[in-house]
């Protein structure tokens, strides 16, 4: 017996306690203990079902006699359901041969009971007798272990019938049990040579057949698994087995060899499909591989030149590949779509025809087309490299055609691009690199022949088209962002081939459609100019003289008739060779002077030129568009697709943005700040700062175009609300320096402006505009000075307008209004005004107030209207009303304290008449009665 522990005396209720908290206590439970499987002895019986689990089927009867709890356990459904799925019947449709097994069976019990010798009829009073069959007893008489039965009886055949007709479903071990009695019979034949036992196979058959013998050899194999373990000599028997499902396999494929030579797709069908049943599913399947094999298609390479895809001047023309490629995929078409009839599907043996050929024929014609394409140029390679894989891709599809020949050929479209996928792993590393550095070269080429050019026009001096000119310029962006969005979503040519003798690149559609982006044709003039592109020639079909771009609305086409037409020069270049350097041929985009000043003037040179900045977004554009051939790669190279796509982008933002616009801006605003107005003669324009206002609207342009390529080619491979995305982080420092670069400019041109507006206004006022003498005419419109400079600002705010944002050009009118206070203030206390130059001073104030309400800025307008009302102080005849004015706070609206009236009204002619009475007025002092002199 166990050893019992002591009990401890437990105290039932508090001493304290009511009834009714007794009565809860004993109510209450404790939480559950988890249920202790119950012990077979000293061990649980889970250990008992784990130890059943590996044990050999003659040991059961053995374990089963030890006691009634390992007899139950032996008979656990849990236990025979492994057993049974062991064998796979379902999972192969393996039933049709027990069914058979069990036919042939009952044929022998019938005929054993035929020659049986008759039965002696006795007097059964209780039929006791009647009901037991003498040949095949029921299951309990043979006990109540498998190990027990060993009658070739089906257990069918065995079974009690009962008395009352209800169907139960059958249980795992009784399924077993006849599975063993059906199979256990088969395996006598073991016993003989490999060379006998398919001949004794055979003869147990009912209807033997190449496809019966295999399913046979096939469930007898799992039978004799190591997972069952059925007999003692189960090791034995299965060696002797594996022997014969060989020589089985060796007979299929001489029978399969035979059929094909004939053509007899129904011969191969049934020889495959025993073959596939005998394998033993390790290594490769032999017969689809000696199939496979055979192909012609695996010894004709000789015939294809991988160099013909290369012209004599090395120009690439994948006729070549085409043709070859044509061949592969007829070879696909016509072999692949009889190995789907023929093979089994579980076999697969299209897609290892097809990715043999991937890797042996296909992947050796690629392998010499790219060392070639290397040795030439690195241009040439990336460019064969994206075409050769986007050929090979074809294959996809004529592997995805071969295997609709079967319903049920189990060929998903994702393992066939994995086929093209391998293959051409090997080459990935290498061109994504080398994709990267050829448009970082490509950029450091085009920022330089940039740099080159600037220093070649500022020795020059010359001066070309003005983007401005056009007098439009909304008009004019719009319109070049409608043809940059056509350009970008015209297909791109990855193959190159040669149709009509013009050899077609990649990327020609674009590069045609960004050439035709020509700042010299925006005005619809006739004139033609080679554009943007270093590649292409321009078509000459524009010299007819019509507009390239059109408005987007009616007054638009026709403002753009009338005045835009005539405002264009042209500027021509000599049409360069494909594979020049992209600074051979770059046309001219320039923000030049706004009008033709004295060889003193200190004139902005070109900073910022829309060439530069198609140029490379055509070279990101054109590299994307080949990595994107690659987007679909699945696992690691995925990524790293994915990370190029987006370095590329990145890597076009640093180059636009750190080598062009962030340079072309600081130099603008450095030279604006050595601007001298004294020193030129022209007073209504600014130069740095018109030529700034250039530099802003091509910066507008270029962050517009950058946007549109953003949209069209970058997102669709990022999440564009992912703020930590480095494309999405490095596009807002772009868009953030672009505003910088504006903002430290404007601030700069509005010190340059004020200062010319300031200049102006002193050099175009006259000394005695505001004290004109008694006798001359009354003329009561605003001075040349306050004319000149209203001109001067509304051309230059005039300009700005559209091309920066409604914040920033808010922002820099306040500015203006501010500093122009401040210049009308100061320059006010400079003048000496008499009551007549008093109404000069009102008109003049009156002018520059209509100035700034036109700019819609609520608060400096509102300023103006005080410095308006401040100038009747000028016109008060009486000293007396005079000193109320001044000590009327209200009537400046708090913008002027009385001391600083005070000090405007000392400017008038008449002070020193009227500052005693004034002063006496404001302060209730005089000096004579009030300061004592001691």
């Amino acid at each position: 017996m166990q050893k019992f522990a002591p009990l401890e005396p437990v105290r039932l209720y508090n001493s304290g306690s009511t009834p009714g908290s007794r009565f809860l206590s004993r109510t209450q439970q404790g939480p559950k203990s988890p249920a202790t499987p119950p012990l077979i002895g000293r061990l649980p019986s889970d250990l008992h079902l784990l130890i059943l689990s590996y044990l050999p089927i003659p040991d059961f009867p053995a374990y089963a006699r030890c006691t009634h709890a390992t007899a139950n356990l032996s008979r656990s459904e849990k236990i025979w359901e492994a057993r049974w799925k062991a064998l796979e019947v379902e999972k192969h449709k393996l039933d049709g041969v027990l069914d058979d097994l069990e036919a042939r069976s009952r044929g022998q019990l019938a005929a054993s009971r035929a020659a049986a010798p008759p039965t002696i009829p006795v007097d059964d009073e209780f039929g006791d007798f009647a009901s037991v069959d003498v040949l095949a007893p029921p299951i309990e008489e043979m006990g109540d272990f498998v190990g027990a039965f060993g009658s070739l009886t089906p257990m069918t055949a065995r079974m009690p019938i009962p008395t009352v007709s209800t169907s139960t479903k059958p249980t795992y071990r009784t399924m077993y049990m006849r599975a063993h009695t059906l199979l256990k019979p088969l395996t006598a034949a073991l016993a003989s040579p490999p060379h006998t036992i398919l001949t004794e196979l055979s003869s147990i058959l009912k209807t033997p057949s190449l496809r019966q013998e295999s399913v046979t050899l096939h469930l007898l194999s799992l039978f004799l698994s190591p997972w069952i373990k059925p007999l003692r000599r189960w090791d034995t028997m299965y060696s002797s087995l594996r022997a014969a499902m060989d020589r089985f396999d060796a007979n299929a494929l001489a029978g399969f060899d035979a059929a094909d030579g004939r053509g007899d797709e129904e011969g191969m069908r049934e020889a495959a499909e025993s073959s596939w049943e005998v394998w033993d599913r390790q290594g490769d399947w032999e017969m689809g591989k000696v199939w496979a094999e055979k192909r012609e298609i695996f010894y004709q390479q000789g015939q294809w030149r991988p160099l013909d895809n290369f012209t004599a001047e090395g120009y690439l023309n994948f006729d070549a590949m085409d043709e070859f490629m044509t061949s592969i995929l007829s070879a696909i078409a016509e072999h692949g779509s009889r190995a789907v009839r023929v093979f089994p599907p579980a076999s697969d043996v299209l897609l290892s025809f097809c990715d043999r050929i991937a890797n042996e024929v296909v992947a050796e014609y690629t392998t010499s087309l790219l060392t070639r394409a290397r040795e030439i140029s690195n241009a040439t390679y990336l460019k064969a490299a994206a075409a050769t894989f986007r050929e090979s891709w074809r294959m996809v599809d004529t592997i995805m055609q071969a295997a609709t020949q079967r319903p049920d050929s189990n060929v998903e479209r994702m393992r066939a691009e994995d086929v093209v996928y391998k293959m051409f792993e090997i080459n990935m590393d290498e061109y994504l690199d080398e994709e990267v550095e050829s448009v970082k070269q490509a950029f450091e080429v085009t920022c330089k022949g940039w740099d080159k050019q600037m220093a070649e026009q500022a020795t020059s001096g010359s001066s070309s088209t003005r983007f401005l000119s056009s007098h439009n310029p909304a008009l004019v962006k719009r319109n070049v962002l409608a043809s940059f969005t056509s350009v970008l979503l015209m297909p791109v040519t990855i193959v190159p081939r040669a149709v009509g003798g013009v050899l077609m690149t990649g990327g020609n559609a674009a590069v045609q459609g960004i050439a035709m982006l020509n700042p010299q044709r925006w005005g619809g003039s006739g004139a033609v100019g080679n554009g943007y592109s270093r590649n292409m020639e321009l078509e000459k079909g524009n010299a007819n003289g019509t507009t390239l771009f059109e408005g987007e609305d009616d007054e638009d086409e026709k403002f753009n008739e009338k005045q835009l037409a005539p405002s264009m020069s042209s500027a021509s270049s000599s049409a360069t060779h494909l594979d020049l350097p992209p600074s051979a041929s770059r046309s001219t985009t320039s923000v030049a002077t706004s009008v033709n000043t004295s060889n003193s003037v200190n004139k902005l040179e070109l900073l910022l030129s829309l060439d530069v900045a198609l140029e490379l977004i055509h070279a990101d554009h054109e590299a994307l568009k080949r990595v994107e051939t690659f987007a679909g790669y699945p696992g690691h190279y995925g990524h790293r697709v994915r990370d190029t796509i987006e370095e590329l982008f990145i890597l076009m933002l640093q180059a636009l943005g750190g080598r062009h616009i962030n340079v072309g801006f600081g130099l603008a605003t450095e030279q604006m700040t050595s601007y001298k107005p004294e020193e030129h003669q022209e007073t209504t324009s600014v130069a740095p700062l018109l030529q700034f206002f250039e530099l802003v609207h091509i910066g507008d342009t270029i962050q517009s175009m950058v946007q549109v390529f953003f949209d069209k080619e970058l997102a669709p491979h990022i999440d564009r609300t992912d703020f930590l995305n480095p494309v999405v982080r490095e596009k807002k420092r772009f868009e953030n320096a672009l505003d910088d670069s504006v903002a430290g400019g404007l601030n700069a041109g509005t010190e340059v402006l004020m200062n010319q507006v300031e200049h102006i206004i002193l050099t175009l006022t006259q000394p005695r505009e505001y004290y004109p003498p008694e006798d001359s005419e009354l003329d009561l419109g605003p001075t040349k000075g306050c004319t000149e400079a209203i001109k001067c600002l509304e051309m230059h705010c005039k300009l700005l307008k559209g091309s920066t944002s409604k914040e920033v050009l808010e922002v820099f009118y306040q500015e203006v209004g501010i500093r122009l206070i401040a210049i009308l203030q100061k320059h006010i206390k400079r003048q000496i005004i008499s009551l007549r130059g008093g109404f000069h001073l009102i008109a003049d104030l009156n002018t520059y107030h209509v100035f700034i309400s036109s700019l819609k800025v609520p608060s400096i307008t509102a300023d103006f209207s005080h410095l308006k009302m401040l100038g009747h102080v000028y016109v008060v005849d009486d000293a007396k009303d005079l000193a109320q004015i001044v000590r009327d706070v209200s009537r400046y609206g708090g913008a002027y304290r009385p001391e600083d009236i005070y000090e405007f009204i000392q400017r008038r002619s008449d002070w020193k008449k009227i500052e005693k009475t004034v002063d006496k007025a404001m302060y209730n002092l005089s000096f004579k009665e009030d300061c004592i002199v001691c």
